[in-house]
């Protein structure tokens, strides 16, 4: 499966986005997904998960602002963030994998990140 992350762009403290993750081949339906971020001079932090069958996770920095779903039909999955935070600016990476949960090595299958910056 390839994957490719969309949406990310410069808001405002506050504000929300929405990202996508896109299957462009394969069967996402197949997959637990993840979302997983990047910021400079950092190492990963995953910031959500989905099972193939909905169940979800989230990272302690994000829970009760972002929330994940899927659309199998559309072939995508989403992360919609609200209450965004300066600390939340990072690459925003989807990523798809055999196994459920937030820890990076579950997911074998990485997409290409989409740049989200948030301004103070």
């Amino acid at each position: 499966v390839q994957l490719q992350a969309s949406g990310g762009g410069l808001v405002q403290a506050g504000d929300s986005l929405r990202l996508s993750c896109a299957a462009s081949t394969g069967t996402l339906s197949r997959y637990n997904i993840g979302w997983f971020r990047r910021a400079p001079g950092k190492g990963d932090d995953a910031v959500a998960a989905i099972s193939r069958n909905g169940d979800t996770s989230y990272g302690d920095s994000v829970k009760g602002r972002f929330t994940i779903s899927r659309d199998d039909a559309r072939n995508t999955v989403y992360l919609q963030m609200n209450s965004l935070e300066p600390e939340d600016t990072a690459v925003y990476i989807c990523a798809a994998g055999l196994s459920h949960g937030l820890w990076r090595a579950l997911y074998g299958y990485w997409g290409q990140g989409t740049q989200v910056t948030v301004s103070s």
